[in-house]
């Protein structure tokens, strides 16, 4: 989506929380993954999500994440920049019943990448602000500090007319066109 959906809220899809609207924080740039690219990727990755450790880069309004945590991610972690967008997700995530740990870091997502990670994660979501252009080096930081594991999948979202390549040492498993947007799973090259 490229506008903001300020003043709106997201709809989850499905699980525990079907039906319940999140809402969204007003941000320049801001365009949280849509109904439709979400009901498809979700149908993806049906059976790799019931206890996944669940990780959503520039989270922006959260959507992804916590889809999967209604769809029965055992851990999800929401990794946002913008402080104001950070408070608007621990606000939200503090107002869901009977979620699994849901946790918000505030912080920049390639650093907090760099720190290196304790237990790796099932599925990534990487879906940066399209002309930040920060996809091949968070792809590259999930690999070099090693925070994948070996059933790991990595969802990625980009521009339709501008992709950026699928880089070394990754293969695409699926993609699709969502009118302005491409979707992509990726594997590690090494994994599946």
């Amino acid at each position: 989506m490229s506008r903001s959906r300020a003043g709106h809220g997201v709809r989850i899809i499905a699980g525990k929380w079907r039906g319940r609207r999140l809402p969204v924080a007003d941000s320049p740039g801001l365009r949280p993954t849509g109904d439709r690219v979400r009901e498809m990727l979700f149908n993806w990755l049906q059976g790799h999500l019931p206890g996944a450790r669940v990780l959503d880069l520039f989270s922006g309004s959260g959507a992804l994440g916590l889809e999967a945590a209604s769809r029965g991610a055992k851990e999800v972690v929401l990794v946002e920049k913008v402080p104001r967008l950070a408070r608007h997700l621990q606000h939200v995530v503090a107002q869901l019943p009977a979620a699994p740990p849901i946790r918000v870091e505030q912080r920049d997502a390639l650093s907090w990448l760099r720190q290196g990670c304790d237990r790796p994660f099932d599925l990534v979501f990487l879906d940066p602000p399209f002309a930040a252009g920060l996809w091949c080096e968070a792809l590259q930081a999930l690999q070099e500090y090693v925070w994948l594991s070996p059933r790991a999948h990595v969802y990625v979202e980009a521009p339709f007319r501008k992709p950026p390549p699928v880089p070394e040492g990754w293969r695409l498993e699926r993609e699709k066109r969502c009118g302005e947007v491409l979707a992509r799973l990726l594997l590690p090259a090494t994994m599946g």
